[in-house]
């Protein structure tokens, strides 16, 4: 009986062979869903006028702001200003509460520490 080695085989037939190529981590790989949903709130900061804005109200008394108060400091238009909010609202980076006839954002709590968290390494190991 002979064996006909494919160029799919060989490389098969040779982790096989050695065992393992490596070892597993441990960590768990990212789902599908997670990393969906990661990467729509990393869209929604990789924007200049966005990170502008989530850093103005940050950085605003009460770390919240109005739309009114965003809009001269972006030299930007209120309804472009207003389609930003909205991108990062959406992403749950921001929340928008309803004062009278204005809008006040504030930053999810833990939300960019959740990001940047997603970015640090827990292990020692390299």
């Amino acid at each position: 009986m002979t064996t006909t080695v494919t160029r799919a085989t060989a490389p098969a037939r040779a982790v096989a062979a050695a065992g393992a190529c490596c070892t597993p981590s441990g960590a768990p790989a990212m789902d599908t869903a997670q990393a969906l949903s990661l990467s729509r709130q990393f869209k929604a900061i990789a924007d200049p006028n966005r990170l502008r804005l989530v850093s103005l109200i940050s950085s605003s008394a009460g770390s919240e702001a109005c739309v009114c108060d965003l809009t001269e400091p972006l030299d930007l238009g209120q309804p472009t200003v207003s389609h930003h909010l909205k991108v990062l609202v959406d992403a749950g980076i921001l929340h928008r509460e309803k004062r009278g006839i204005w809008a006040y954002y504030s930053l999810v709590p833990g939300a960019l520490d959740a990001l940047a968290a997603v970015l640090t390494t827990t292990t020692g190991e390299r």
